[in-house]
């Protein structure tokens, strides 16, 4: 990718190291945004490093002087970055941001459904989760909800491979008898 403005090779998607100025919107996903692999765990020390990064360079104050279209651009980014790090750093916003992103995946035109055993473990990690909340607002000891959360993280991953595994041999088969 070249900036818009000054045609240099861009570090990042939004704005250009080299002139500084924003960058038209692309289709891009979440973790893509703040250089992030699709995963169920990321770090959230450097998505909150990279979001404050972000919102800096984006943020309205420094395009007061800037053109019309520049402020308008820079208030949509910065309310896209807004809705990407709220989706990223909540555990469930993030399993269902992923859930709908690698449900968007087309096979024609019919979106894949997720496997039963993905639901099921999403389902259960989703109960994880509120359980843990809850006993973190109760005061309770939470050790034993922690390990069963991170157990149920542990599946959702694994089933998550299971199904991107299964999709690379439909598509190599696919491939194959045409």
């Amino acid at each position: 990718m070249v900036c818009t403005s000054c045609h240099e090779r861009l570090q990042g998607p939004l704005v250009c190291s080299s002139c500084g100025k924003l960058q038209s919107a692309q289709d891009m996903d979440y973790f893509a945004l703040f250089g992030l692999p699709r995963k169920l765990r990321i770090e959230m020390s450097g998505l909150e490093q990279k979001f404050l990064q972000l919102s800096w360079k984006l943020h309205p104050d420094k395009f007061v002087n800037a053109s019309e279209e520049e402020r308008e651009l820079s208030l949509r980014r910065s309310s896209e970055l807004n809705d990407a790090y709220r989706a990223l750093k909540d555990p469930v916003a993030r399993v269902e941001y992923l859930l709908a992103i690698e449900g968007e995946r087309k096979e024609g035109e019919k979106k894949q459904q997720a496997p039963p055993e993905l639901l099921e473990e999403v389902f259960e990690l989703n109960e994880s989760l509120d359980e843990l909340r809850e006993a973190k607002a109760a005061g309770a000891d939470i050790a034993a909800l922690r390990a069963r959360l991170q157990a149920a993280e542990t599946n959702f991953g694994r089933e998550v491979g299971r199904g991107r595994s299964a999709d690379a041999s439909n598509r190599e088969r696919l491939g194959r008898r045409r």
